[in-house]
Formats: C-alpha cells, structure tokens, sequence
C-alpha cells in the first residue's frame, strides 16, 4: 500500500487548532499568537494548498530564495505577509526591505544601520524583531543577553528604527521553556509586545511563555527537501 499523501492544507489546521488549544492552556498568552509557515526550500505547489485554504502569513530564511518564488505570488493572492527568520547580510538590506513585511533577524549595529538607510529610500518599514542568541552558541546568529539591551537602544537613538519585538533559537539540545522566559524577560525590561518564538517541536511551549508569534515549517509542509544546488 502507497503512503498516504502529505496534506499541508490539513496540517495547517492541526497546527492551527494547537495554537488556539496551547493558548487556552496557558496562564497569560499574549492578546494574539500569529503563526508563521516556514516555506524555506519548499515551491510554489507545497504552498498553494495552504494558500487555498486561506493563510496568508509565511516565512523565510533566504532574501534569494524568496525572490525567486514569492513576486509571482503575491501577485496572484492578496494579502500575503512575508516574514525573513534567517540572517541577513547588510548587502541584501535593500533587497529585503522592498519584499519583505517583518524581518527577525536584526542583530548588530551594521545591519541597523543598511536598514535605516533603505527603509528611508523605500518609504516604508517593515516590522523589525532584534535577534537574541539565548543560548549564547556561536554558530548561531544573534546578540548576546547581555548585549541585548544596547543594541534595542542603538536601533531606537541612533538609527532612529522602530524595534517592535524579539527573536530567539533555543539550543536544539535544551528545554526551550528557559529560553522562552529569558526572551520575554528582556522584552519586557526594554518595553517591546512582540515575541517570535518557538518551531514546530515546541511553539506550544512558547506560547505558554507569550509567544505572539510562532514559526511552524516541516509540520505543515513536511520534510524539507533538499534545496537545490
């Protein structure tokens, strides 16, 4: 017997049906939890179920790779909110800024710095999220804890960007609940309301810790495909 096809049109309504489960389960969720669908390396044929179905918000983790699939969909759904999760590279500033909505991934003065400049030329400003390495890996992208702080200040008084929220990657090989309430916890010292947090193994956990934002990818779309050469 075949295996049954995957269903991403399916799996988007499990996933969504336990976000609205894990915030009725939580003590204090935030007002509203949005899930991001992470279509890194996936094509326009995975995600056209999920936008048949209705979802209109998405990830991505490459300035490129969104380039390549995203125009001609957003030309043809209205409503499209395109979120970059991966790094970003002060070079592709201009380029992220005219496709993308929010960007997670600011991290450093540099890059605050390449944003300023092209939200000014373009006009506009996407939803901006400072980068937290919570668990201070250095393969990993991110300001420190510690470092945190002044870099939100930099973006606010210095750049003159509007920094609306946090983002963190717990270490794979760690509970996430830790990670979660250190994020929440400096967002609050620093007067921020937007937390993006938690993928598809523990969003459920984030939103107990007030996730407004979750990141869901291989659990709707399934495994990744290898992405091409």
């Amino acid at each position: 017997m075949s295996p049954t096809p995957h269903d991403p049109a399916a799996a988007l309504n499990g996933i969504l049906s336990r976000i609205e489960a894990a915030r009725k389960a939580a003590l204090a969720p935030a007002p509203r939890t949005e899930l991001i669908a992470v279509t890194k390396t996936h094509g326009a044929d995975d995600i056209l179920p999920v936008l048949a179905a209705g979802h209109r918000i998405f990830g991505e983790n490459r300035v490129q790779e969104a380039k390549a699939k995203w125009p001609d969909l957003k030309a043809r759904y209205d409503g499209i909110e395109l979120h970059l999760i991966g790094p970003l590279q002060s070079n592709k500033a201009r380029e992220a800024v005219e496709l993308f909505d929010a960007i997670h991934s600011l991290d450093r003065p540099k890059l605050a710095d390449a944003l300023k400049l092209e939200c000014e030329r373009a006009g506009k400003m996407p939803l901006l999220f400072v980068q937290v390495n919570t668990g201070e890996e250095p393969q990993k992208a991110g300001v420190t804890p510690k470092e945190a702080e002044a870099l939100i200040r930099y973006c606010r008084e210095t750049a003159g960007l509007k920094v609306s929220g946090l983002m963190c990657i717990p270490p794979a090989d760690q509970p996430p609940a830790p990670h979660f309430a250190l994020l929440a916890k400096i967002a609050k010292e620093n007067g921020l309301a937007l937390l993006s947090m938690g993928m598809s193994a523990d969003f459920e956990t984030a939103i107990r810790f007030g996730a407004t934002h979750v990141r869901v990818g291989s659990a709707i779309f399934g495994e990744r495909p290898h992405p091409p050469r």
